[in-house]
């Protein structure tokens, strides 16, 4: 044998020698130490497991009055902080135990527990032999241990659910919201600001979680700091929850998060008739679900409060007291078949629309899906100068309004503009009140079954004009609210009332139009055409007869 042959056997030889001793030392001894230490570490880091003690690596209570869910964050700091102070502990003891005690004793011959030296040379040597298999036993044990990182995956794998959990349900719920148009505005005067979210108090401690959605405090249900769980999403039973608008904290009614809202203001002058209408509008909607062909309620039990004392007022007085001071939206739930909408119908004081700046107040008009201008043509100039005798008190005794339709009008279009950014599809639903006093004033023209034309005939055709111009439709009608409400309410006409709110229901997408008269049916909405090109606006087709008043021979009542 060469020497270079014995020199490679021997190298053989000690290499496997070395591979034996490791082997042995990793797997019968070092292995389990190495991880005895990590998950006692890791249990040390993972504690104080005692109630009532303290622990600074648990996330607090922020701003929002819930818990946060272990799984976005506290399950990272756990997980962080046990792998970290095992790998710490680990590094320790393959550092100080392992190299720098026993193997470094074995190199120098001398025992590892009680770093004596060997009895002879034979022992010493042997000692020398088995500390490079020793050492790499030991730091191959200590790499095993990166079973740690496979415990990173298994908390991975539980963090990735929840947040695509998260993501599928906020998807799924932002969807359905966009499919239905759900956009929710606050119904309270002098905020009418639109939110994404509501506000939710806890039914116990009354907190105010202003994110109660899936997300970082839990998926379906959020824990208040009472202990509390409050569903956060649609799914789950969030509209089940009270809510109240984050502006200004004033209470919504539960169906605001999920039904469509319909904004419909009602624009006139003070004493038009604007509340009698809106009386007439629901004694009307009411009719229409007592014949099966709606459902309809209020949103909430302030409406069934007001609106019950409204109706004590008609009783009592025979018309409504004209609005005094900013007042919410009356709200309606409307529904037909499957489909629901959320009414909120706008009584402004009648005041507030005389000027620029007033109009600019009225902010609820930037989110208006149609408007209802209600026309008191006893208020304007050229009707009175063609009455005279009895025709004229007569007209004094339906307490006209305070400006005429056309100055209101005039005074309404450029702020509406502005505030709804241009939309020149907006419809508008004209109605002509106190049509029980009108039907009795010989001096005006017989009324037909044209509305439009008829308000034509009495010098008014400006008015029809404009608002073919600035609307996308338009449609007219002539109604007595007082034939509509209080002791002897016709069922006719408390149904005819509540016809301009259904076509503007119905342009919502809302089946309402078979409800509608004939005479009265829905236009196919146009764009509007310019002046400035040569064209002209069209007219919807929406139009009531006027007729003689069931009511001619009773006392003059304020429709």
């Amino acid at each position: 044998m060469t020497g270079d042959e014995l020199t490679r056997t021997v190298v053989v030889a000690l290499l496997a020698f070395w591979g034996v001793t490791g082997f042995l030392v990793c797997c019968a001894y070092a292995f389990w130490k190495f991880l005895g230490t990590a998950c006692r570490s890791a249990a040390q880091a993972l504690g104080p497991f005692r109630a009532g003690q303290s622990d600074p690596r648990v996330l607090t209570i922020g701003t929002e009055p819930a818990h946060p869910s272990y799984w976005p964050g506290q399950s990272w700091i756990d997980t962080t902080g046990a792998v970290g102070r095992s790998y710490r502990a680990l590094w320790t003891r393959w550092r100080a135990h392992w190299m720098l005690t026993v193997a470094a004793r074995l190199f120098r011959g001398r025992r590892p527990g009680t770093n004596r030296r060997g009895k002879n040379k034979l022992t010493r040597q042997t000692m020398r032999l088995v500390a490079p298999g020793t050492a790499v036993g030991a730091t191959v044990a200590a790499l095993h241990t990166a079973v740690l990182v496979v415990f990173c995956a298994f908390v991975a794998l539980p963090w990735a659910s929840w947040v695509l959990t998260v993501a599928v349900v906020r998807g799924a719920e932002r969807g359905w919201l966009l499919l239905r148009r759900v956009r929710t505005v606050c119904p309270h005067p002098a905020c009418h600001r639109p939110f994404p979210l509501a506000a939710h108090p806890c039914p116990q401690c009354r907190a105010v979680h202003t994110s109660l959605v899936p997300g970082r405090y839990g998926v379906f249900r959020h824990a208040c700091r009472c202990g509390a769980r409050l569903p956060s999403s649609l799914f789950a039973g969030r509209a089940d929850v009270p809510a109240e608008c984050p502006s200004c904290a004033r209470p919504l009614p539960p169906s605001a998060g999920t039904t469509r809202v319909v904004h419909v203001p009602l624009i006139g002058a003070s004493s038009s008739g604007k509340t009698m209408l809106v009386a007439a509008v629901v004694a009307g909607l009411r009719s229409w679900a007592e014949r099966g062909n709606l459902t309809v309620e209020f949103a909430s039990d302030a409406d069934q409060q007001d609106g019950e004392a409204l109706d004590r007022e008609i009783d009592r007085n025979d018309w409504a007291r004209k609005t005094q001071g900013d007042q919410r939206a009356w709200m309606i739930v409307v529904g037909k078949g499957r489909r629901r909408r959320l009414l909120y119908l706008y009584d402004p004081m009648g005041e507030s629309l005389h000027r620029a700046g007033g109009v600019r107040e009225q902010q609820y008009l930037a989110h208006a899906d149609g408007v209802l201008l209600v026309v008191d043509v006893l208020a304007d100039r050229t009707v009175r100068q063609s009455l005279s005798g009895a025709d004229e008190t007569l007209a004094d005794g339906a307490r006209p309004a305070a400006r005429g339709p056309v100055d209101t009008y005039q005074g309404l279009t450029g702020e509406l503009v502005s505030l709804t950014g241009g939309r020149g599809e907006l419809p508008a639903a004209v109605v002509v009140t106190k049509r029980d006093v009108l039907d009795r004033i010989e001096s005006l023209p017989a009324a037909g079954a044209r509305v439009d034309e008829w308000l034509g005939d009495i010098g008014l055709g400006g008015l029809v004009r404009g608002v073919a111009h600035d609307f996308g439709a338009a449609g007219f009608w002539a109604v007595s609210a007082s034939a509509a409400t209080g002791h002897g309410a016709l069922d006719s006409e408390r149904r005819r009332a509540a016809e301009p709110v259904l076509w503007l229901l119905a342009r919502t997408g809302l089946r309402v139009g078979d409800l509608v008269e004939s005479r009265g049916r829905i236009p196919r909405q146009g764009g509007r055409t310019g002046t400035s090109r040569g064209g002209t606006s069209r007219i919807g087709a929406s139009r009531i007869g006027v007729g003689r008043s069931s009511t001619k021979g009773q006392g003059v009542r304020r429709g």
